[in-house]
């Protein structure tokens, strides 16, 4: 009864088409100050439909109120009403009349219009999925529902508020050239794909046609970020416009992040920029004992360096740049309430680090290939790292695509197989500190992996 009208030929979009008048009975009710006692009275004989209001103008008396009561109550059949609905009728607290109630497009929701739409044997899998970046809807169509494409498209952006853009991605990410971006077709909306994301309390601005960004991967940033402690250093090598690289930068990490990509490099100065993570200007207060008073010193801190270059060369240059680097972060402390006046703290100086302690490399597709940049990385460095120091060698985060299965046990073996034929150094699942995280499912048979090793230090001084 409440579904909406059905036309499996339209194959562009009319609004007008979706219209529909339910008979129904209503109980008006004869004085307003019994409204809330009416309605109380009748919950179980009220109209239960999603999104409408079963408080309505009386459709005899214009400043009255009616209540719309469910299919089941006919006004010329007392036989379908309640005891309770007979009983405010005989106290003349409600009289039961006829209703109309009318539904419009804007009434249904996406599922419901594409139901009444597409034909039946399209509908066993209904596109529903799609990812939104910022106020672009990203669709990947199935073949079979490419000729109904614009007719999504338009609903889709119709039943979304905050969606103006409406694309469906033409090819793999990444397949037709080194950028991870793809190809795409704007089926509905504006063709301005500037947008504007948040997360992990972090702001980026970018153009999505031009840079990689998933969205589904944040609970993958967030998880990877917070193996990282204040006062590391982190080498993020294809850092995109920066989801993990500004909220490191946040928690007071160093990164040096990197994208060949210019596009991805300008978005990427510009969350480090709007995140306050790149250029701080400190200001603090320093006692001066020979002048007898505090002066006013300012200095630049820095925790997120955006590169662009190439990420085989970048491993290298960024680890002995690192080395050659001094550079420290000062955070200036708040003055606590109780200080004398004039005083302040001393500012909170934190060194950046001489090694890196993780490198991360999140291009899928081919990021394990890069695995051989790493081999003789630290030769004639030795004193750097244990048991000449405290420090260990970094942590590697690689992501990867393999197969699906329950237990993942046959695809953490092929992928430790292959790390290992690229390193020349086999590393095992279940070796100390090797993890395979399941990170998401990408298609039916098809799942992303991040692997987590510490290099090891025949791969470090290897040559």
């Amino acid at each position: 009864m409440f579904r909406p009208p059905i036309n499996r030929a339209m194959r562009v979009l009319d609004r007008s088409y979706f219209q529909k008048k339910i008979p129904l009975a209503a109980a008006r009710v004869l004085q307003k100050k019994h409204i809330a006692k009416c309605k109380a009275e009748l919950t179980d004989d009220l109209l239960k439909l999603e999104r409408v209001i079963v408080v309505r103008d009386d459709p005899v008396q214009k400043d009255q109120k009616a209540l719309l009561l469910n299919p089941g109550i006919k006004p010329d059949n007392v036989s379908t009403w309640s005891e309770k609905l007979r009983q405010l009728v005989e106290e003349k607290q409600v009289d039961v009349t006829d209703h109309y109630l009318e539904l419009t497009y804007d009434y249904w929701n996406y599922h419901d219009i594409m139901t009444a739409i597409l034909p039946e044997e399209e509908q066993e899998e209904l596109p529903t999925g799609f990812t939104i970046v910022g106020h672009v809807a990203h669709l990947n169509l199935r073949e079979n529902y490419l000729p109904y494409k614009h007719l999504i498209a338009t609903v889709l952006l119709d039943k979304n508020p905050i969606i103006r853009s409406v694309i469906n991605k033409t090819d793999l990410v990444g397949s037709e050239n080194p950028y991870r971006t793809f190809s795409y077709e704007l089926l509905a909306g504006s063709p301005d794909l500037n947008v504007e994301v948040a997360e992990e309390g972090c702001l980026f601005r970018f153009d999505y046609s031009k840079v990689y960004w998933n969205s589904r991967l944040g609970t993958e940033h967030k998880r990877l970020v917070g193996l990282f402690q204040e006062g590391e250093a982190v080498c993020d090598v294809m850092a995109g416009v920066g989801p993990f690289a500004v909220p490191a930068g946040r928690k007071r990490v160093f990164v040096w992040a990197n994208d060949l990509n210019p596009d991805s490099y300008e978005g990427l100065v510009g969350a480090v920029e709007r995140n306050k993570v790149l250029n701080l200007l400190i200001y603090f207060l320093v006692w001066r004992p020979d002048d007898g008073e505090y002066t006013h010193l300012t200095q630049v801190s820095q925790f997120v360096r955006p590169f662009c270059e190439d990420g085989h060369s970048f491993i290298r240059t960024a680890a002995r740049k690192l080395r050659q680097t001094e550079h420290s972060a000062v955070i200036s402390r708040k003055v606590s309430r109780n200080a004398p006046p004039g005083a302040a703290p001393e500012p909170l100086v934190i060194p950046q680090p001489k090694t890196f302690a993780h490198y991360v490399m999140n291009l899928p597709a081919s990021a394990i290939t890069f695995l051989p940049d790493f081999i003789g990385l630290y030769n004639g460095q030795e004193e750097l790292f244990t048991p000449y120091t405290k420090m260990k060698f970094p942590m590697i985060h690689v992501y990867c695509f393999s197969t699906k299965s329950d237990d993942n046990k046959a695809e953490e073996d092929k992928i430790c197989k292959e790390i290992s034929e690229q390193m020349k150094f086999e590393i095992k699942p279940g070796d100390e500190e090797v993890t395979i995280w399941d990170v998401r499912d990408v298609a039916p048979q098809k799942r992303m992996f991040c692997a987590s090793f510490r290099l090891p230090r025949e791969v470090a001084f290897g040559c």
